[in-house]
């Protein structure tokens, strides 16, 4: 039986403290407002006597755990998509007590108009956030080589072509001589990271194929390692979430955006909408997919002819035209639990 929503309460999450306004349902009158502490314990105190509320927030950093608190205390629960949510942030009066009361409005009169966005459970923020510390490390890394090389170039010399995970101490030896204490800080940092950053892969392998066995249904897929692979089923969650699999392409921002009105249909960039490190986890899928020496797969030859009409801007678009079919393909492979056939239409019946 659904339960009668009596109040809505639009909640602006800010990094300290939160603003609350709470409206009648059936009514629309304003029944309170205020702010609480941006923390666990008094969002719980807060909402624990609100059973019958209907709660709106907008995503974002506080959103997963302080929707994960007020889920089971009251009747409904929604984090607002902020990109559809445009004429808060760009009211020219904005304030905390302002969006927390359109947020509480908007939710009151039709929550299909928050594009509402689903959280991770608990446990797959968890292991996703391995996934996520591992890029930041991979980036900072990547960071340290390149400001070693630029410091070697100063000085008339340059660094012979190295694989990142073996640069660290015997990499010193190919530094200019008077360069060589300075940098071996440099090099040292470099080292440690490499270390870590291998062990958050033996972390996402271990986690790959004990806790999410559904991986190798997607591992099938030449390109796609356990990494990408557990980064699509945490992000995803469940496979369920989409009648059709291709929405995944579009749930993951690589649909091109739309201008239509009138006689004019414009196609432009995609949208960058959704998970962006799981985005960029398959154009580098996509990148290898299209190299020269990678197997020859359907994949592969959609993405040669787009990049046949010549020049960089085709280019780009067969990787993204690729990472959308795969983003595609992986939902359903998960989906359906079907073997990979990388040549299906080749197949003879």
């Amino acid at each position: 039986m659904t339960q009668t929503i009596t109040e809505t309460i639009g909640v602006d999450l800010g990094d300290k403290y939160s603003a609350y306004f709470v409206v009648d349902q059936a009514s629309g009158e304003e029944v309170a407002r205020g702010r609480l502490r941006t923390r666990p314990g008094d969002f719980e105190r807060f909402f624990a006597s609100r059973g019958t509320a209907r709660v709106v927030m907008e995503a974002g950093t506080h959103s997963p755990w302080a929707s994960r608190i007020t889920k089971p205390f009251c009747a409904e629960t929604y984090v607002a998509n902020s990109r559809t949510l445009r004429f808060i942030y760009g009211n020219s009066r904005k304030s905390d007590d302002k969006d927390a009361e359109a947020l509480a409005r908007v939710g009151r009169a039709d929550p299909k108009l928050l594009s509402a966005i689903q959280h991770r459970g608990e446990a797959a923020a968890k292991d996703l956030a391995v996934i996520r510390a591992r890029s930041v490390m991979v980036g900072c890394r990547t960071d340290l080589v390149n400001s070693l090389r630029g410091l070697v170039k100063s000085f008339g010399a340059r660094l012979p072509r190295l694989n990142t995970d073996s640069i660290g101490e015997k990499t010193a030896r190919l530094l200019p001589e008077e360069l060589r204490d300075q940098l071996t800080p440099l090099l040292l940092s470099i080292q440690h990271l490499s270390k870590q950053i291998a062990s958050m892969d033996r972390t996402i392998r271990k986690a790959a194929r004990e806790s999410y066995p559904e991986t190798s249904a997607l591992t099938q897929v030449w390109g796609i390692g356990e990494l990408t692979a557990l980064a699509y089923v945490l992000t995803l969650e469940d496979p369920d979430r989409f009648r059709h699999s291709r929405t995944a392409g579009a749930f993951l921002g690589l649909v091109p955006r739309r201008d239509q009105s009138g006689e004019t249909d414009k196609e432009l960039r995609i949208t960058k909408a959704g998970d962006a490190l799981l985005r960029t986890l398959l154009v580098e899928c996509a990148q290898r997919m299209l190299q020269r020496n990678a197997p020859d797969t359907d994949l592969k030859r959609h993405g040669l002819r787009i990049a046949a009409d010549g020049g960089k801007v085709a280019k780009r678009k067969a990787v993204v035209a690729v990472a959308r079919k795969l983003a595609v393909l992986l939902h359903s492979l998960w989906k359906t639990g079907e073997v990979y056939q990388p040549l299906r239409s080749e197949r003879v019946d």
